[in-house]
C-alpha cells in the first residue's frame, strides 16, 4: 500500500523543478493511497490536486489549502463528505464512484460558497429517490450537478418540495447504514476467518501444500546429506504450485462479493500477493545460435505489463547480464559477440525481451600463427647464414715481418700545392693603332 512521502511528491512535481512549497499543481492518482495527509503542510500553495483512483477512506488534512480550487477525488473508499470548510475558495469537487450513502453529509458544503460544479455519480446515493431534487435545494451555490447544469426553475421546484424530500432521503440513508454495518460485521468475520484458516495451514507442514519458502532451503539441506533433487522433480513441484495458484485466482474471481471498500481492499491485497509470487518465479528464456544471420538471440520471458524502465541491459564479449527490477539474470554465451552492434526490443505480442548480438567474425588471439612466406624466408636466410659462416677465410700475420709503426709518420702535414697565378690577358695591338698623346691611359 502507498504512502504520501515528500520524495513521492517530489518526483511528481517535475513540472516545477521538484519545488514542493510554491507547488500549484498536484497528481497522486493510481498510487494506492490510503491516507490522506501531509499535502496541507507541504504544499500550501495548491490549485488543483488529483487523488483519483486511490485507497483514500477519508477526506481529511486539507483545510489549510487555502487556495485549492478543484480536488478529485474519483475512485476512491470515501463514505462521508467532510473536513472541507477551509477550503475557502474550492470550487470543483469531484467525488465520482465512492462509497457515500450519507447524503446528509452534503450539508457540511454550504460553508464553500464558491463551489459551482459537484460529482457524486457512481456513490450509493445517487441511487436515492430524490437525491439530485435534495442536492440541489441543500447546495444553493451549485451550478452544475453531475455534469448537468442546474436551471432555475428546478431549484425553485426542490425548495418547494424540500421538507418532504428530505424526509424520505433520511430513511433511505438510515437504511443504507443499517446495511453497510451488517456489510462491516461480516467482512470482520470474514477476515477472521480466513485468517484462522491460512494458520491452520502453515501448521500442517509436508501434508498441507508445498511453501515457497520451504523449498527454497531444501536443496541446501538435501545437498548437505548428499541427495539432489532431480530436474523433473523440480519441474513436478513447480508445475504442482502453478496449478494450485492457479486454482486459488479462479476461485477468487468467480467468487460473488458486494461492492464496499473492504472488497477494494481485498481485490488489491489479492493482486499484490500475486506480483509478490511472479517476482518470486524464475523468469524462462531461450538462447538460440541463427547461424545464418551469424547472431545470437536471447528472449526473456519478463512480465508482459513491466515499464520498460525497470530492465537494463550489459551486453559483454563473453556474457550477457540483464537487471530485471534490480534482480540480476546473467548468462554465459556461447561465442564472442560484438556488443556495439548489439540490440534490444520488447515483443508487441507477448512483451518478452529480445536481445540481438552479432558474433565476431575473426577470434584475435595473443599469439599471431606464422605465415609460411614469412618461415621460408627466415629459413633461407638461416641457411645462407651457415654457409656464410663455413666460407670464413682466416687472415694470417707473420710475426718477423712485424714492426712498431713509425709514430712520426701518423700524422702528416698535409702539402698544399702552390697556387698558380692567373695569367694576365695579352692585348693584342692593331696594327693600324696610333697612339694618340692627349687620351688619358686606361686604369
Amino acid at each position: 500500500m502507498g504512502r504520501i512521502t515528500e520524495d513521492l511528491i517530489r518526483r511528481n512535481a517535475e513540472h516545477n523543478d521538484c519545488v514542493i512549497f510554491s507547488l500549484e499543481e498536484l497528481s497522486l492518482h493510481q498510487q494506492e493511497i490510503e491516507r490522506l495527509e501531509h499535502i496541507d503542510k507541504w504544499c500550501r500553495d495548491l490549485k488543483i490536486l488529483y487523488l483519483q483512483n486511490n485507497l483514500i477512506g477519508k477526506i481529511e488534512n486539507v483545510g489549510k489549502l487555502k487556495k485549492l480550487e478543484y480536488l478529485n477525488l474519483a475512485l476512491n473508499n470515501i463514505e462521508k463528505i467532510e473536513n472541507l470548510e477551509g477550503c475557502e475558495v474550492l470550487k470543483k469537487l469531484d467525488l465520482t464512484v465512492n462509497f457515500i450513502g450519507e447524503l446528509s453529509s452534503i450539508q457540511t458544503l454550504k460553508q464553500n460558497i464558491h463551489l459551482e460544479e459537484l460529482f457524486l455519480m457512481g456513490n450509493p446515493c445517487a441511487n436515492f429517490d430524490g437525491y439530485r431534487a435534495f442536492v440541489v435545494a441543500t447546495l444553493q451555490q451549485l451550478k452544475w450537478l453531475d455534469g448537468k447544469e442546474i436551471e432555475r426553475s428546478e431549484r425553485i421546484q426542490a425548495l418547494q418540495n424540500y421538507p418532504m424530500i428530505e424526509q424520505q432521503i433520511r430513511e433511505q440513508e438510515k437504511a443504507y447504514c443499517l446495511r453497510r454495518a451488517k456489510e462491516k460485521e461480516e467482512a470482520e468475520n470474514k477476515v477472521h476467518s480466513e485468517c484462522g484458516n491460512v494458520d491452520k495451514r502453515s501448521n500442517r507442514g509436508f501434508d498441507g501444500r508445498w511453501d515457497p519458502d520451504i523449498s527454497s532451503s531444501l536443496p541446501s539441506s538435501l545437498e548437505s546429506k548428499g541427495h539432489f533433487p532431480s530436474p523433473e522433480s523440480q519441474q513436478e513441484e513447480c508445475n504442482k504450485k502453478k496449478s494450485y495458484d492457479n486454482e486459488e485466482d479462479l476461485e477468487f474471481w468467480s467468487k460473488p462479493c458486494l461492492f464496499t471498500p473492504e472488497s477494494r481492499l481485498e481485490t488489491l491485497r489479492h493482486m499484490e500477493k500475486q506480483r509478490e509470487d511472479q517476482e518470486k518465479l524464475r523468469l524462462d528464456f531461450s538462447l538460440k545460435d541463427d547461424e545464418k544471420h551469424h547472431t545470437i538471440i536471447l528472449d526473456l520471458a519478463v512480465y508482459r505489463y513491466m515499464d520498460t524502465s525497470l530492465i537494463e541491459i550489459d551486453v559483454q564479449p563473453t556474457y550477457v547480464r540483464v537487471m530485471v527490477k534490480g534482480k540480476p539474470f546473467q548468462l554465459v554465451l556461447p561465442a564472442e559477440v560484438k556488443p556495439d552492434s548489439s540490440s534490444a526490443k520488447r515483443s508487441q505480442t507477448t512483451g518478452h525481451l529480445v536481445v540481438y548480438m552479432p558474433k565476431v567474425e575473426e577470434v584475435i588471439t595473443g599469439v599471431r600463427p606464422t605465415s609460411k612466406s614469412v618461415k621460408a624466408t627466415l629459413d633461407c636466410s638461416k641457411e645462407q647464414g651457415n654457409q656464410r659462416s663455413k666460407n670464413i677465410e682466416k687472415l694470417e700475420v707473420d710475426p718477423s715481418k712485424h714492426s712498431f709503426p713509425d709514430v712520426t709518420t701518423i700524422v702528416q702535414e698535409k702539402k698544399h700545392p702552390p697556387r698558380r697565378l692567373k695569367s694576365e690577358p695579352q692585348i693584342q695591338e692593331d696594327p693600324g693603332f696610333e697612339d694618340n698623346p692627349e687620351v688619358p691611359p686606361l686604369i
